[in-house]
């Protein structure tokens, strides 16, 4: 095993959204980083992503979904200081569309489910408006007669990941981040007491030392060797399917996001859109099948008749970060100089400034929301494994 480095005050282990942009915010301090990844920077899920803003359209019943809801309000807000922050760093715009999106029902039971789901967000005091089905139609034409009802969701707004992804590497370089590519974490290394991290071993065998890491590697964040499953954050891949399709005639099919039950239809400002997402668990399979496919361009056709004239450019499978609960885990883990950043799911995008925000105030010592790190505690599984643990040994004893 070689070190040929002095130890590096954050290692990132992981390259997407999150990893670069905690990395970006990090070095922006002060702080001297080195990023790992195991592939390319951008190569993975990020660059799948539809990049969608879409807090209130996410919503979700639920205390964990209760959670999510808050720290998506709360980065949503964020974004458009920090793209316009990456665009001065990098040089490069990110693609942020402030157009609203559109939840759509098309028979009566996705109606009645809407109303349900339209109470619900008034309940919370969340910005919508109902909207019949010709009012629907005046807000996007190229919607079919067959919806019956809609909520518009007005402060929910999309960007283009890889344009992102594209100013986050170039904000990193220019800061100085150290970002290394095709260098695949096998290990976490810690001291004589394993109860601190001192750095990454390398599957070439290299040792990187640092003085704290942050974890930010989505679906493969619980696969890394070195942390004891009792204190490991349990990521889960889900698996999504996706089309990236492009209008010869250019922009103009839709300027709003547009969702319905199993999918959704997000443009882009040159008149490209992405077409997703399937929702599956089928551990880390990135092969596309046709049955998820097939589904996707019914449902998307049945209420957008013009998707059909589209041109197909790219078929993508991504494996969104799942925790237990699909709440994100954000924060301090059990190894001291440990830091979670990952089990995003659906989010990741849409939390990215969030989540550098808080890793950067705990890396400072600044004065972090207790709130929010609390709703995404990395020691809540933990907590119920240990509980777990406890049970069945009381359970033997008796």
């Amino acid at each position: 095993m070689s070190n040929s480095h002095q130890p590096v005050d954050l290692l990132v282990i992981g390259g997407g959204v999150i990893g670069l942009s905690l990395a970006w915010r990090a070095r922006e301090r002060g702080i001297s980083v080195t990023l790992l990844e195991r592939d390319t920077t951008g190569a993975g899920t990020s660059r799948v992503a539809a990049g969608m803003l879409a807090p209130v359209a996410e919503a979700e019943f639920g205390e964990s979904g209760r959670r999510v809801l808050e720290l998506g309000l709360r980065s949503a807000a964020l974004w458009p200081q920090f793209a316009a922050q990456l665009q001065a760093a990098s040089g490069t715009g990110v693609g942020l569309l402030q157009t609203g999106t559109l939840l759509l029902a098309r028979d009566e039971d996705e109606a009645r489910e809407l109303e349900r789901q339209i109470a619900f967000r008034d309940s919370l005091g969340l910005a919508t408006t109902r909207l019949r089905a010709s009012e629907a139609r005046e807000h996007e034409p190229a919607l079919a007669p067959a919806v019956r009802l809609a909520l518009h969701a007005p402060d929910d707004h999309s960007v283009d990941p890889r344009l992102v992804l594209d100013a986050l590497r170039m904000a990193c370089e220019s800061a100085g981040v150290v970002v290394r590519e095709h260098a695949e974490v096998a290990r976490i290394a810690t001291d004589s007491s394993g109860e601190r991290v001192v750095g990454a071993t390398l599957a070439s065998g290299e040792l990187v030392a640092a003085e704290q890491i942050a974890i930010a590697a989505g679906a493969w964040s619980g696969e890394l060797d070195g942390i004891a499953p009792p204190v490991r954050v349990p990521v889960r891949p889900v698996r999504g399917q996706l089309l990236r399709l492009r209008d010869p005639a250019g922009p103009g099919l839709l300027r709003t996001v547009v969702r319905f039950e199993g999918g959704y239809i997000v443009p882009r400002a040159d008149g490209r859109y992405v077409l997703g997402a399937s929702v599956e668990e089928r551990g880390f399979d990135v092969e596309p099948d046709v049955g998820g496919i097939y589904a996707l361009l019914r449902d998307a056709h049945e209420l957008v008749p013009g998707v059909s004239e589209l041109k197909i450019e790219e078929l993508c499978v991504g494996l969104r970060p799942g925790t237990p609960d699909n709440a994100p885990a954000i924060g301090r883990g059990a190894l001291d100089g440990l830091i979670w950043a990952t089990g995003h799911h659906r989010n990741g995008i849409l939390l990215a400034p969030l989540t550098a925000q808080l890793v950067t105030q705990l890396l400072t010592g600044e004065r972090a929301d207790a709130e929010l790190l609390s709703a995404c505690e990395p020691e809540r599984f933990a907590t119920a494994a240990d509980a777990r643990s406890e049970r069945s040994a009381e359970v033997l004893a008796s």
